[in-house]
């Protein structure tokens, strides 16, 4: 699985939106993340077409967020973006866009699957808010499950701490 640049930008962007609480400029937006303006916009659209923010035009406009962030799923973003979360192309690597041939009888198949079903999970067990807000994020734990974990305490970098 690779995480695009372009989902990265779209995720750096939310998180202006989600911290903000109102409207955020998409100028405004990518400017403060080093996003080039016309990725940026293209990005923008993605992310209406999404049904993730709405974007208003005009002196006061920019982007919104017309999505609860306690609730979406980082998951949720990176679909919405890139698609579906992939680890190996299996089901497509045939002719034409079909199944892999080798699919059948292939020994690393059910690892991809598995290892699919596990990243989905993950994403799934986290939302945007708990990202950006709460700095936490998911952590695997002895069983199969994922707890969401808050940010390390910070020590500081003294020789008295040590």
């Amino acid at each position: 699985m690779d995480i695009s640049r372009k989902t990265d930008y779209s995720l750096r962007m939310l998180a202006e939106l989600v911290r903000s609480d109102g409207v955020v400029s998409v100028r405004a937006a990518a400017e403060k993340n080093g996003i080039p303006y016309s990725f940026a916009r293209s990005i923008q659209h993605d992310l209406v077409a999404a049904g993730i923010i709405e974007s208003t035009r005009g002196a006061r406009g920019g982007m919104r967020l017309c999505v609860d962030p306690h609730e979406v799923t980082m998951r949720q973003v990176i679909e919405a973006i890139q698609g579906p979360v992939y680890v190996a192309t299996c089901g497509t690597a045939g002719p034409e866009g079909a199944a892999c041939p080798f699919r059948p009888e292939c020994h690393f198949n059910p690892v991809w699957c598995e290892a699919e079903r596990i990243l989905t999970r993950y994403f799934d067990s986290i939302s945007l808010y708990e990202v950006v807000c709460e700095h936490k994020h998911p952590a695997l734990t002895r069983g199969s499950g994922f707890e969401v974990l808050g940010p390390a305490p910070q020590v500081p970098d003294v020789p008295s701490a040590r």
